[in-house]
């Protein structure tokens, strides 16, 4: 009876972040249909059942993607059909887990209340569930990126095999989901390290876990890692894709020109319009595995050429990179608050966009504060708040790119809010006496 009921705030939370996503769904995003990277994703699921094959174009391979969320989406249209609404609403089951971890999280390290408050903000927080009404991969890694911080934390507190397994698998599920998982590894590694060298854990365990996680991390990704080099003859542990990347940040426009109308400076612009000279030299729609690779190092190259030759302007867009990557609202072409800004129900989610994350962002840094005495439990988040900052202004910084860490900025901001609490209590009783 006492598990049963203790299970009722996850439940609750679930429920409620459900209803919220299901709602967005079937208002904000009704008449989504997949355009941009969407599209791509589910082009190579559907044609993983239509083709046998990994294309995003027909019986031609791709390197460009990573498996996962294709694969997913393969196995959603084969069991209810090709509509991208089941994909999504598959996103929202996702999306609300997000938000029950963000409340076993917050409890575990607060409190009960404090853990139901965090789990209702991430239920009805806008830069979580917009996600949850798209075909990108932010609510999927999200949830895997923040369910292996988790775990990590509970390694910390208990380290059994079985969380180690568990680590594990999810590691090696995030990597499959976006190549920069293996950054996510090296965090770990480095944590590890230094829990070992602090003798919060002993080094017989740090040594288990470290390398019973790597080993398995590797075993999920080795297979596909092999698939990569049978379609392309190139290593490619996950995909490519970086010199696209690279080459739409380090160019000549992003210094002054936004890469749409009214927004700002120093992001990324396609290099089909910001380098034309290198992208003319790769077809568009027949570039297979061989030529994926062959472009990306193209990219890459002329980026780095770009980069020495403009160092003196590197400072100002790095800084550009970092202070983009806190605009409060996400805007992209093919979110459906930008494709259908008329609706009521998007005014007023735009509306939340606007204003909630500045809540959050500076309760997060009177939480960064709060839990300084706890950085022992919390310096994976740390760390991994730290990767993805380094990682926006290495590449380029938007709001989209800030979607992993909104559980750990919601968990800090219930620190904050935790703390206060914490100090009313004693001062109401220094009243009384």
């Amino acid at each position: 009876m006492k598990q049963s009921q203790s299970c009722i705030p996850a439940w609750g939370i679930f429920c409620l972040a459900l209803l919220v996503r299901v709602l967005y769904n079937n208002t904000v995003a009704h008449p989504y249909y997949p355009l941009h990277d969407s599209l791509a994703y589910q082009s190579i699921g559907l044609n993983i059942i239509k083709e046998q094959c990994f294309c995003q174009y027909p019986h031609i391979p791709t390197v460009y993607r990573a498996p996962l969320w294709p694969g997913i989406i393969a196995v959603i249209a084969l069991l209810f059909g090709p509509s991208d609404y089941f994909a999504r609403l598959f996103l929202c089951c996702v999306g609300s887990g997000t938000c029950v971890l963000v409340y076993l999280f917050a409890k575990n390290l607060f409190n009960l209340r404090i853990g139901i408050l965090a789990g209702v903000v991430a239920a009805i927080y806008p830069e979580l569930y917009i996600y949850d009404g798209w075909l990108y991969t932010e609510s999927l890694y999200t949830f895997l990126f923040f369910a292996f911080c988790y775990g990590v934390y509970q390694l910390q507190c208990s380290p059994q095999r079985s969380r180690w397994i568990c680590c594990g698998i999810l590691l090696g599920l995030l990597t499959l989901t976006r190549p920069n998982g293996l950054l996510v590894l090296v965090a770990f590694i480095f944590w590890a390290a230094i829990m070992g060298w602090i003798k919060v854990l002993p080094w017989s365990t740090v040594t288990r876990s470290v390398v019973t996680i790597t080993l398995i991390t590797l075993a999920l990704v080795a297979p596909w890692t092999l698939r990569n080099y049978h379609v392309s003859h190139a290593f490619i542990p996950v995909a490519t894709g970086d010199g696209t990347v690279l080459l739409g940040v380090y160019n000549t426009m992003t210094l002054t020109n936004p890469s749409y109308p009214g927004g700002n400076i120093g992001t990324w612009i396609n290099p089909l319009i910001s380098s034309p000279a290198v992208t003319q030299r790769y077809p568009i729609y027949t570039c297979a595995a061989p030529c994926e690779v062959a472009r990306e190092d193209a990219y890459k190259s002329a980026a780095t050429q770009w980069i020495q030759r403009h160092i003196d302007d590197m400072p100002h867009l790095l800084t550009l990179h970092f202070f983009n990557m806190w605009q409060p609202d996400t805007f992209e072409a093919d979110l459906p608050t930008v494709r259908f800004p008329n609706h009521k129900a998007t005014q007023l989610v735009v509306l939340m966009m606007k204003s909630f994350p500045i809540g959050i962002f500076i309760l997060a840094t009177f939480g960064l504060l709060a839990t300084l005495r706890q950085w022992r439990e919390l310096l994976f988040s740390y760390l991994l708040l730290l990767l993805t900052i380094v990682e926006c202004v290495i590449f380029y910084g938007i709001p989209r790119f800030r979607a992993p860490i909104e559980p750990i900025l919601i968990l800090l901001a219930a620190a904050a809010i935790w703390r206060l609490t914490k100090i009313a209590a004693t001062q109401s009783k220094a009243w009384h006496h």
